[in-house]
């Protein structure tokens, strides 16, 4: 039954002072551009469509770091870019993006098409400095967004005063890696036990 195993590996990006390119201007670009500054206000955004929503011009108007230009698509797009978007919906273009991604040795996402992507944008569930993602392979992104509500649902707000506790706790602990490790595995069996009581 588990003969597959999900062999992608999770990373966080810090995307403060990256460029990211997003090619498309509907509503999966919306939805990509949302999900970018809404997890990291400071990234920088360039997005290229021929037609833009209202909606993503009207983001534009409240941020410097989203920058808009409506026209095609060309290939110096790629400029200073370190990530890339394909937010088309249209299949034989993307594949075109992606081929131009790979000359120019930038990772992309091409939205909804798992087998021209570098990497998926997973859910997301975030509480505070706590973010936690989720990826079901690029097989069910329904099934990760519904993972993503209840975890949102079930994790309190009183995790956020564990990371601040176990912060400060690793702050003040002296000793080898190997002693630290032990007491803050300490702790968080403490804060578990304390969870599961309740």
């Amino acid at each position: 039954m588990w003969n597959e195993t999900n062999t992608l590996f999770p990373v966080f990006l810090k995307l403060d002072n990256k460029q990211v390119l997003i090619i498309g201007g509907g509503n999966i670009a919306l939805e990509k551009v949302t999900a970018l500054l809404n997890n990291c206000p400071d990234v920088k955004i360039k997005l290229v469509a021929p037609k833009v929503l209202d909606s993503i011009l009207e983001i534009a108007q409240y941020t410097r770091n989203l920058v808009i230009h409506q026209r095609e698509f060309v290939e110096d797009d790629f400029s200073n870019v370190q990530i890339a978007i394909s937010a088309t919906g249209i299949r034989d273009l993307s594949k075109k993006i992606k081929l131009v991604a790979e000359k120019r040795g930038v990772l992309i996402n091409v939205a909804d098409t798992p087998d021209l992507c570098d990497f998926y944008l997973g859910s997301i569930v975030t509480k505070g400095d706590l973010k936690i993602a989720i990826s079901t392979n690029g097989k069910s992104p329904t099934l990760a967004k519904r993972l993503r509500e209840y975890l949102q649902q079930y994790i309190t707000d009183d995790i956020l005063v564990s990371i601040n506790s176990l912060n400060r706790l690793r702050d003040k602990l002296k000793g080898d890696f190997s002693f630290k490790v032990k007491k803050l595995n300490e702790a968080t069996e403490i804060l578990l036990s304390k969870e599961e009581a309740n």
